[in-house]
């Protein structure tokens, strides 16, 4: 099928984003058939397309030392590349890594950040790859050659000692969950037909159990997951579901891969926090959580943000362009009324550093550049 035998879905209580073929590529027949088709099965659903939602957040660094900064990355990440110094999650849930030959110095630290989720081994194994001690306020920062800072924090498992009677863990277990930020497991799985048997199995147990998940199927198993801090809000209830999903894919005859799951988010250092606030969430269709932290996507299909004051006195921090930046891919025609968004969200559109796209700075120079999908 052109690069893939079966397409990405993403299933989600409020909608299924469906994603077929590579990206970048273009469609060939077998693709435009499935897609048809696929259309006629939703249209007989009931169910109606909303392009409005079709948008995928990437991040971007710029760089003097592509090969080993590409490098530090693409391992902390357990990426593979996709094309000329771009990198993908295997699984393509988390936000793919692109990077750009840097066009001045900027040694100062960056405004932008990134948080990395994954299995406590893979992190340790990192570590020990790279050859640093872990700092920083939380004791999990790295930096790759240029200075560039990534948090990568070590996941753990769920709890199993519940005093609520409805966690009876002790019969299934969890074993096959870890905790990064949310709560997840991955099964990898050998055709359409048995993701199928399993995405069902989770929809009937969370349907029972009142606590919509996070289900993707991809051509090489199914990815359920909680969400950021979902699992959190009722433990003991999370826990019950979680163990009771593990036992529906043993008797699938499926078994669990944590070492695969990944979470990540990114971070913005500012100084007017809510100036910077109105314009992601403006731009991108976030909304605020109700702990007030994080901005997310409401159709949980993008990457957390997370923002956190800054010093106005590190003026000169303030002025230097970050060496990291967002990319958004979204369909043609919708970049200009995007623009006409992050302008009237005080935004400013800046001269475009490549053909084919367009960029917009928040109020404090934190960039984003459209890119048509």
């Amino acid at each position: 099928m052109g690069g893939r035998e079966f397409p990405d879905f993403d299933l989600r209580a409020g909608g299924v984003r469906v994603r077929i073929g590579v990206p970048g590529g273009e469609p060939g027949q077998a693709e435009m058939t499935l897609a048809g088709g696929i259309s006629a099965a939703a249209q007989e659903l009931g169910m109606v397309a909303d392009p409005a939602g079709l948008q995928v957040l990437r991040v971007a660094v710029s760089s003097g030392e592509l090969a080993s900064v590409a490098s530090f990355w693409s391992t902390a990440f357990a990426y593979e590349p996709v094309g000329d110094l771009r990198f993908e999650d295997p699984l393509r849930r988390d936000p793919a890594i692109s990077f750009y030959r840097l066009d001045e110095p900027r040694p100062l630290r960056n405004r932008i950040h990134v948080d990395v989720s994954r299995p406590s081994e893979a992190v340790e194994a990192f570590r020990a790859a790279v050859g640093q001690e872990p700092f920083g306020p939380w004791g999990v920062a790295l930096a790759d050659p240029d200075g560039n800072e990534i948090d990568l924090v070590p996941g753990g498992e769920l709890p199993t000692e519940i005093s609520d009677a409805r966690a009876r863990t002790d019969e299934v277990g969890t074993a096959d969950w870890r905790v990064l930020f949310g709560a997840m497991t991955f099964y990898p799985t050998t055709s359409p037909a048995q993701a199928g048997r399993l995405a069902t199995a989770v929809a009937a147990l969370t349907d029972e159990a009142g606590r919509p998940l996070l289900v993707d199927l991809r051509p090489d198993g199914v990815t359920i997951d909680s969400g950021k801090d979902q699992w959190e809000e009722d433990t003991a209830g999370f826990v019950t579901l979680a163990a009771r999903i593990q036992s529906a894919a043993r008797e699938l005859g499926l078994s669990a891969d944590p070492a695969r799951l990944r979470f990540v988010q990114f971070g913005i250092d500012a100084v007017d926090v809510a100036a910077v606030k109105d314009f992601w969430t403006t731009v991108l269709g976030y909304q605020e959580t109700p702990r007030g932290y994080d901005l997310y996507d409401p159709r949980r299909l993008n990457p957390t943000f997370i923002l956190q004051e800054m010093d106005a006195a590190e003026s000169e921090r303030r002025r230097q362009r970050n060496r990291t930046h967002f990319e958004l891919l979204v369909p043609a025609d919708l970049v200009e009324s995007r623009l006409a968004t992050a302008v009237a969200a005080c935004g400013t559109i800046l001269p475009a550093d490549r053909p084919g796209t367009r960029t917009a700075a928040d109020p404090e120079g934190n960039e984003l550049t459209l890119i048509t999908s």
